[in-house]
């Protein structure tokens, strides 16, 4: 699996030079470093585990998905995080998002809204020796105050409108990276950067379809949500929506039907 991680990732890296040149910058490399150095087959289900190291999303039961890796890297470079850094990772899936940040970051908090799910990732974590990272369940929406400011936050789950109070708990200078629009099929995934206590700029990385924030979140049917057109981060997209063969799907998802 050792040889296979590492394909991947010069897979991840070739594709954002190609894409995006610019934003193959230290914060892609040090994302990739971390992508290199956790097991990606520990946070699939284990009849999957031979797809681990294909660059797609894949089923974890529950009607959830593990974010694929190439996604998991842009996202987490974009987040540009400082030493020392205390980050919010929302909807924990299997924890895979989060053992990534716990390798750039000195405290890690999770959310997942879907119990089973949290208590598995907080499981699989602590066993992989991920001790600077706290999983609970819960809607994500109202975030962790509790241990807030966040350097950054993560959100692996489209809404119509970036959260409230997840703007409200990043620090001055933090990032929130967050699929955002009216519907799937026009999410673009945002940086939105805190530039003041009540002020904020954006950037998109790219046309991306993640599942749905759940809970208060949650998008109206007839959502608005924000379709203003906002700049690209970069020189060009680093992101589009990877589409799985329905062949592959039905296979995918016939081997997680019953929960873990």
């Amino acid at each position: 699996m050792m040889k296979r991680r590492a394909e991947m990732v010069r897979e991840i890296r070739a594709g954002v030079t190609r894409e995006a040149p610019k934003a193959a910058d230290e914060y892609l490399n040090r994302s990739l470093t971390a992508i290199g150095e956790v097991p990606r087959e520990a946070f699939v289900p284990e009849k999957l585990r031979n797809y681990a190291y294909n660059l797609m999303p894949l089923p974890i039961g529950y009607e959830q998905t593990a974010t694929d890796a190439y996604a998991i890297t842009i996202m987490t470079a974009a987040l540009r995080l400082p030493e020392h850094a205390t980050v919010l990772d929302i909807g924990t899936g299997s924890g895979y998002q989060a053992a990534i940040l716990a390798r750039l970051s000195s405290n890690v908090y999770s959310i997942e809204i879907v119990e089973p799910l949290a208590i598995s990732a907080q499981q699989r974590l602590a066993a992989l020796g991920y001790s600077n990272v706290r999983v609970r369940a819960g809607d994500g929406f109202e975030g962790w105050p509790e241990h807030a400011p966040f350097d950054g936050i993560v959100v692996a789950a489209g809404a119509a409108n970036p959260p409230q109070p997840l703007l409200d708990q990043l620090k001055v200078g933090g990032r929130l990276v967050m699929p955002i629009g009216p519907n799937w099929a026009t999410e673009e995934l945002l940086v939105i950067t805190k530039t003041g206590p009540q002020t904020t700029t954006r950037c998109s990385l790219g046309w991306t379809m993640f599942v749905p924030l759940t809970g208060r979140g949650e998008r109206e049917r007839q959502s608005l949500g924000l379709l203003a057109k906002t700049p690209l981060c970069f020189d060009a997209a680093v992101l589009a929506p990877t589409f799985v063969k329905p062949e592959i799907a039905k296979k995918l998802n016939a081997a997680v039907s019953t929960p873990r």
